[in-house]
């Protein structure tokens, strides 16, 4: 493993880990949560190490959180990321042909943001999120005064990702940081798990699975009971399994 910069920026670095010898590997890109204004890819270490062992090239990236800059930053940091690695299939003997995305929380909005931008994206095979907040406008609403306190939290992290603008103010970046707004033939499948009764509900991944299937890309949303939210939900018994089961059958089909 090695640590590299993507950027000029202190957070704009990513961990690295590859095998040297065998055939070229396909890639994993791990993003990190934290209502994108906190998180750290050392928080990733355990699922990065277990995805290694799985025999892929993993990338475990920091980018800038929204009080470093604003929307659309972080979306572009995670591309700069993807592609600084598929630049150097050589040096990383890994096939840029082939990588998905696994987001958590904020991160998984990254990522399912990353899979719908443009008509998608040379080589990515498809997009996790946990517990992903793909749209930011629904979390605005439920974050009302009527709200819970992570919802009304989670409300004033959009805004502040939106450089402190509200959706009446500001409509262009909000429509850009809402994924199902984005959805295009060209897309990659995307799974999301959420658990019934988190303060990210599932309808939120609903929206972007009906989004994405009007335009003939499948999305699967798994709903697991209780409360929990991001990694440990990953936790829960059967869904990294069912996520690791997910990638596997992504990336063992050849590159279009």
């Amino acid at each position: 493993m090695h640590t590299y910069s993507y950027g000029p920026h202190p957070r704009q670095i990513m961990d690295v880990w590859w095998h040297p010898t065998g055939p070229r590997r396909p890639a994993v890109f791990v993003v990190h949560g934290g209502w994108w204004s906190g998180g750290d890819k050392k928080y990733m270490t355990s699922v990065t190490r277990f995805y290694v062992q799985q025999g892929y090239t993993v990338v475990n990236l920091d980018y800038r959180l929204s009080g470093d800059a604003p929307w659309p930053a972080q979306r572009t940091d995670v591309l700069s990321a993807v592609a600084a690695v598929r630049r150097h299939p050589v040096l990383f003997n890994t096939d840029p042909g082939r990588y998905v995305l696994l987001g958590f929380s904020a991160g998984g909005h990254l990522a399912a943001a990353v899979g719908t931008y443009g008509d998608g994206r040379p080589g990515l095979r498809g997009v996790v999120g946990i517990s992903p907040p793909v749209s930011p406008l629904s979390a605005y609403e439920d974050g009302t005064t009527f709200g819970t306190l992570d919802q009304r939290k989670l409300r004033r992290a959009a805004v502040r990702l939106a450089g402190g603008c509200s959706p009446a103010r500001c409509p262009r970046i909000w429509s850009s940081m809402e994924v199902p707004f984005h959805a295009t033939p060209g897309d990659a499948p995307m799974l999301a798990v959420h658990s019934a009764d988190e303060f990210v509900p599932p309808y939120q991944s609903e929206v972007l699975k009906e989004a994405l299937e009007n335009v003939g890309v499948p999305m699967a949303v798994k709903t697991m009971a209780g409360t929990f939210h991001s990694a440990p939900l990953y936790r829960e018994p059967g869904v990294a399994e069912t996520v690791r089961a997910w990638i596997a059958a992504r990336l063992a089909q050849p590159a279009r």
